[in-house]
């Protein structure tokens, strides 16, 4: 495995294609490092002996120890180890860890492209192809990212039905040697970042949008692919610096005559494979928000009680409802996911007809209850962000600016009038209270609570699987054996009253 300033040189010596605020720039830019230090935070955790069990594992295809973010899951436990070594290094960087969307989306992948060759008989290598790019990702311990979201464009009209035929990615041509793509994913988190990217479809698909059911992984700077990325920093410090600087990025990624060969091609025409794939990823990632959410659940609880001993209102009963309401959704959340890992197998739910088998035995989380907690969790974030508001007061979006806390003229007299609880350092209020204004008060704070509510899949998307997964037939078998009505079902009723 390798170190973080391993990973650092490797992004180092890739080609600039990154474009941001107008300028070409690195990988390792500057404004880049507080999200590359954030990543690397993973490569730090995993070299310490006494996270060996958790931030590693044993490689099914090669029998080495790897990074635990490039395993394909074996079993219950390693499902388990997963969402733990998230929750664990989310809680060390205060918020994402930014490396979940490669082990999603490889886990994703490994399956579908099986199962695409069972159905191609052997006419195609999907599967092959994965497993020797999976070979390297985990020997080389790469960071991959997972570009799923399309642009999209007219909402109301399907992938092949769009004026644009890129605002989905598809296949613009097929060659003996690979396929040419185009179109643009967006909003696509640490590809400015990553090694490798992986791309996935981003919904069902029909028979005419065939060619738009593809998946590939290419190199971060491969030719044809231009990032245009958006920085996510806090405000630099000065004088009162913070215990970790957390950065993140997001990337929308422009395809344009893009040649993929085929060694790197792991869907390329299967429609009905499409929708799964896309399905699969965002259960795999809705399962390590599992894991994600419950730390920032953790941190926002710590922040919130700390609000509270600042203020010097630690007492009263109103702050016990509220930092319980916190433990509720982080714990349940987690317990949601703690399950989903639990009943994993290698099955996935098919709609009307239940679980079934799929993919070459590697274990699936259950979907119920990775999207119950996704969905419990994402619509809590601004409910979180509210009570924080509510203890702290109106201070964090007041607070005077570091330098005037560093000034002589002025700071004696700063720490004279914001000091609150007499029991706690005032200079420690003060960091507090910095601290805090960077998560509620800042453009990432803000942009933070929206990704909260939207990644992996927005909160109507869990409901829709929850709602079309869940047997809901047989809860009203059961009411209607308690209440001594007909067994039959709506047609028989409806016959009835006719």
């Amino acid at each position: 495995m390798r170190s973080k300033q391993d990973y650092i040189d490797g992004l180092a010596k890739m080609k600039r294609n990154i474009y941001f605020n107008g300028e070409r720039i690195d990988r390792v830019d500057q404004r880049q490092m507080d999200c590359i230090n954030t990543i690397g935070t993973t490569y730090d955790e995993a070299a310490k002996p006494e996270n060996q069990e958790l931030c590693t594992a044993i490689s099914h295809l090669t029998g080495e120890r790897i990074n635990r973010f490039n395993h394909i899951h074996q079993n219950t436990d390693d499902l388990h180890k997963k969402q733990d070594m998230t929750r664990m290094l989310c809680q060390k960087v205060g918020g994402c860890i930014q490396r979940c969307m490669g082990i999603d989306a490889t886990n994703a992948i490994y399956n579908v492209s099986y199962e695409a060759d069972k159905m191609n008989n052997g006419a195609t290598e999907y599967h092959e192809n994965f497993k020797k790019w999976l070979t390297r990702f985990q020997s080389e311990d790469l960071i991959g990212c997972a570009a799923q979201t399309d642009v999209k464009g007219d909402r109301m009209l399907r992938p092949a039905d769009q004026p644009n035929p890129g605002a989905y990615v598809y296949i613009k041509e097929r060659l003996k040697d690979g396929i040419v793509v185009e179109g643009a994913k967006l909003h696509i988190s640490e590809a400015s970042v990553a090694d490798e990217v992986l791309v996935v479809p981003t919904r069902a698909l029909r028979p005419e949008d065939k060619d738009y059911a593809v998946a590939f992984a290419v190199p971060g700077d491969w030719d044809g692919l231009k990032q245009v990325v958006t920085i996510h920093n806090l405000r630099p410090r000065e004088h009162y610096k913070r215990g970790f600087v957390p950065g993140a990025t997001d990337s929308y990624m422009i395809f344009e005559n893009c040649f993929i060969p085929w060694e790197r091609v792991f869907l390329a025409g299967e429609h009905q494979h499409g929708g799964v794939l896309a399905l699969l990823f965002a259960l795999f990632h809705r399962h390590s928000y599992s894991g994600c959410k419950p730390a920032i659940g953790d941190i926002i609880l710590g922040s919130a009680a700390l609000a509270a001993e600042v203020n010097n209102v630690q007492k009263a009963s109103h702050i016990r409802e509220k930092l319980a309401e916190i433990i509720m959704t982080t714990e349940l959340g987690y317990a949601a996911g703690y399950t989903a890992s639990d009943l994993g197998k290698p099955e996935v739910y098919i709609p009307g007809v239940g679980f079934m088998p799929y993919g070459p035995g590697s274990y699936i989380p259950n979907s119920i209850y990775c999207n119950v907690g996704r969905c419990l969790t994402g619509e809590a974030v601004y409910r979180e962000a509210e009570i924080l508001c509510d203890i702290a007061g109106g201070v964090v979006a007041t607070f005077p600016h570091e330098k005037d806390f560093a000034n002589p003229e002025t700071r004696d007299l700063l720490l004279k009038y914001t000091q609150r609880n007499p029991n706690m350092p005032v200079e420690d209020q003060a960091q507090f209270w910095r601290y805090l204004g960077d998560s509620l008060c800042s453009a990432t704070g803000g942009i933070n609570c929206v990704g909260n509510y939207h990644g992996g899949g927005s909160p109507v998307m869990e409901q829709i699987a929850i709602t079309t997964q869940y047997d809901i037939e047989s809860r009203k078998k059961l009411v209607r054996h308690i209440a001594g009505m007909s067994e039959g079902d709506r047609e028989v009723f409806s016959k009835k009253q006719k």
